[in-house]
Formats: structure tokens, C-alpha cells, sequence
């Protein structure tokens, strides 16, 4: 397996397909690298350098007990590029992946980078805080890591099956398949990794990163997403950004690059050749 080895010993696994422009893939929790099967697909076959990690603590990297956190997300990513020595990238997050982006590009800088794309993206911030007032109470977080910590593969199969790809909307027609897949990846991590990182996602306040990236980015969210709300983080987001563009989708779920990955495909594709 491909791996780099990070400042505190922890192996990061990566996947590098083709030549050309780099597109790096930051994938949600809890999953890993593989969710990323389509779209690293579908821009190799468009003449681009496909580049996805598995965060420290899912898939195959490392499961590490601590740094689990965004500021090790952010070094870890940092560390990939760096050691591939990627530069005039795209950058790509989805969920907690476009948390780590941001985080990366406060971090360390846009030097690397050419472009971004936040895509069902936490920031700005989900929990609700009293500067951040349509944001998720904590109760919402903290019942995430009890039913986790209680059965993680009913959890996982739970989350699968119902909001995260909105196959419990009236009307959607679940996808075996999909919800099998999902589960795979989240169970192939390590529980005390995704464990911490619902604080990390959840708890984190990147409006800072946001102030200070310049280069273009294209925010994208389904109005129908019920993981990350849409009213309280894409339009938010796209508001903090010097360079933001924000796309909507009516009815998109929170995993809309697997359920709608025509469309999501072709719209990044229209961003990165704009």
C-alpha cells in the first residue's frame, strides 16, 4: 500500500491515479478514500491527477488514539501534498473532508493550490453556540457518540439506510448496494477515531479559515440535506469566502456525490475548466 508517515508517526494511506492537474479528494467521516471511487473516475478519465487519503484513524490509515482533531486533519493533508509534492492543485472536500480543506488552506497556506471545492461541507460551524445561533444544540452530537460507543455497526447501518443519502425520504427507493458500501468503509476505521471526530466536525469553528482564502471555491449543498443543515453552512460559508460561488440543489441529500454523481461530476468539471 501507498503511505506517507506523518511528524508523529502516524501512516497515512493514500491512493495516486494518472498525470496531470492534481485533484486532491478529502472524504467524509466515518469513511475513507473509496468514497471518492466515482469521482476519482470520472476526472482520470478527463486527463487529471487523482489524489485520495484515508484520515488518520479510517480505512487503512493508522488508528491512532489521539489527534484526532482538525488541526491534525489539516497537518496530515498538508503532509500528503507535501510528500507528492503537489502543486497548482484542486482541492475537494465533502462533510467533514471540506472541514479539513478549509482548515488545510488557513493552515498552511494556498501556495499549493489553485482552486477549492466545499461540497455538503460542516463550516462554518454546525454546533449551536450563542454567536452561531441556527446552528445543531450539542445534544445532537453527544447522541451521535453514545449510539456509536453503544453499537457502532447498527449506528453505522442506521445512518446509512436512513439521512445520510435520504433514502428515508418519501418516495426514494433505498439502495442496498450504497447503504452496504457506506457501511464497509465506517466499520474498516477505527472507533475511537470516529469517536472523537464528531467533536471535530461538530465543535469546530473554521469562519477564520474561510477570512483568509482567496482563491476560487465552489460551495455546493443540497437543500435537503440532514446532516449538515443547509440554511446554517453552505450559504454561510460561501458569504465568508472572498471567492466563493455558491450552488445550490433542490432535494440533494447530504451524500449527493453518490446519489447524483452525474451531475455533481459535470458541475465540478464546468468550475475547474471556468
Amino acid at each position: 500500500m501507498s503511505t506517507i508517515t506523518t511528524s508523529d508517526g502516524t501512516e497515512i494511506f493514500y491512493k495516486d491515479w494518472g498525470s496531470g492537474q492534481p485533484i486532491v479528494f478529502s472524504h467524509g467521516w466515518p469513511l475513507s478514500a473509496d468514497d471518492w471511487d466515482n469521482q476519482m473516475l470520472f476526472f482520470l478519465s478527463h486527463g487529471y491527477r487523482v489524489i485520495a487519503h484515508d484520515r488518520r484513524g479510517h480505512g487503512r490509515s493508522t488508528q491512532t488514539g489521539d489527534g484526532h482533531d482538525m488541526d491534525h486533519y489539516a497537518d496530515d493533508l498538508a503532509a500528503v501534498t507535501e510528500a507528492l509534492d503537489l502543486r497548482d492543485a484542486v482541492h475537494i472536500g465533502h462533510s467533514t473532508g471540506g472541514g479539513e480543506v478549509v482548515r488545510y488552506l488557513g493552515r498552511h497556506g494556498q501556495s499549493r493550490v489553485a482552486r477549492a471545492v466545499l461540497m455538503s461541507a460542516v463550516p462554518p460551524l454546525m454546533v449551536r453556540t450563542p454567536d452561531n445561533p441556527g446552528g445543531l444544540p450539542k445534544d445532537v452530537f453527544d447522541d451521535l457518540q453514545t449510539q456509536l460507543a453503544a453499537n457502532r455497526s447498527q449506528f453505522y447501518r442506521d445512518v446509512a439506510s436512513g439521512p445520510f443519502y435520504g433514502f428515508n425520504r418519501p418516495g426514494v427507493t433505498p439502495s442496498e448496494p450504497i447503504i452496504a458500501n457506506w457501511w464497509r468503509q465506517g466499520m474498516m476505521g477505527g472507533a475511537k477515531a470516529q469517536y472523537d471526530g464528531v467533536v471535530a466536525f461538530s465543535q469546530t469553528d473554521f469562519t477564520e479559515d474561510l477570512l483568509k482564502i482567496t482563491i476560487p471555491v465552489l460551495v455546493m449543498h443540497g437543500d435537503d440535506d440532514q446532516i449538515v443543515p443547509y440554511a446554517d453552512s453552505g450559504p454561510l460559508t460561501a458569504k465568508l469566502l472572498q471567492n466563493g460561488t455558491l450552488h445550490t440543489y433542490e432535494g440533494y441529500p447530504h451524500g449527493m456525490p453518490t446519489t447524483h454523481a452525474e451531475t455533481i461530476n459535470a458541475d465540478i468539471l464546468a468550475f475547474l475548466r471556468s
